[in-house]
């Protein structure tokens, strides 16, 4: 991924996105913000104890850095669901701008210009998919329970529905997120997993250690869906970048103990 700044504002971009000329796209990372103390300093997170004067004034400097109005922004309560919804530019401003009008939603489609689909992270895994053969894009979010229950494939299928989009099409990126190092899950979480994936998938997504606990690995897991899905695999874009090993410059639920803010991650169709 690429280290971009403007404004003070620092963030990251997938090569392989912006070499679309149609589409503005973006990861935060914690710089350039004004909240504090576990907070600092881009907090993008309404919901973690911030003060909201904060948080409001972080989307403004995130949209301005990025070239974007706020007031485009949409953006939903994710709630570990594959709730998918098509938004449009009724919904601008949603949940930032102006209070929210829909709630469950973990993954948003479109194909209108000046709407940005925004999603939140700290850890779980940011999926983007542009077409730019119908010029559609979608952006969802994915943790453990999303990943099982295949996020990306009905994604991908949610756009084949709304824009025709042809799965071999699509370019796509999987976020910063939670590596498999650093990401040991329960007997429980791996017992879901074997239930989801195929079994010759197991030694590419998890293996068991001494202590009876597993290392998962999101990534993968993520790939295959989207592989699943019809994707090409020259299309898919992996982040090498693990929120967990890098908690100074991206924040983590796992390496804070849960007392961080929320990055972003953001989509755009140009006007």
């Amino acid at each position: 991924m690429e280290v971009l700044q403007r404004f003070g504002v620092t963030w990251l971009e997938f090569p392989a996105l912006s070499n679309i000329a149609f589409v503005t796209h973006a990861f935060s990372t914690r710089l350039g913000g004004v909240s504090s103390d576990i907070f600092s300093s881009m907090n993008l997170s309404f919901t973690r104890g911030d003060d909201e004067k904060n948080v409001r004034e972080n989307f403004r400097l995130m949209a301005g850095a990025l070239g974007i109005p706020v007031e485009s922004i949409v953006v939903s309560d994710q709630t570990h669901t594959t709730n998918i919804r098509r938004v449009t530019r009724a919904d601008c401003g949603n949940g930032v701008t102006r209070s929210r009008s829909f709630h469950e939603i973990d993954g948003m489609i479109t194909d209108e210009p000046g709407v940005t689909l925004s999603t939140f992270y700290a850890d779980c895994v940011p999926l983007y998919f542009v077409d730019p053969v119908h010029k559609a894009i979608g952006l969802s979010h994915s943790g453990w329970r999303g990943t099982v229950h295949k996020m990306g494939k009905v994604t991908v299928q949610a756009m084949e529905k709304a824009f025709r989009t042809n799965p071999e099409d699509l370019v796509t990126a999987i976020g910063p997120s939670i590596c498999q190092d650093c990401y040991e899950v329960s007997k429980e979480v791996i017992d879901e997993f074997e239930a989801s994936f195929d079994e010759s998938l197991y030694p590419k997504l998890f293996y068991k250690k001494e202590n009876g606990k597993y290392q998962l690995n999101l990534w993968e897991a993520n790939r295959q869906i989207l592989l699943e899905a019809g994707v090409k695999n020259e299309r898919i874009q992996m982040p090498n970048l693990c929120t967990c090993c890098n908690p100074d410059f991206l924040f983590s639920h796992r390496a804070s103990h849960g007392r961080r803010g929320n990055l972003g991650a953001f989509l755009m169709i140009n006007k």
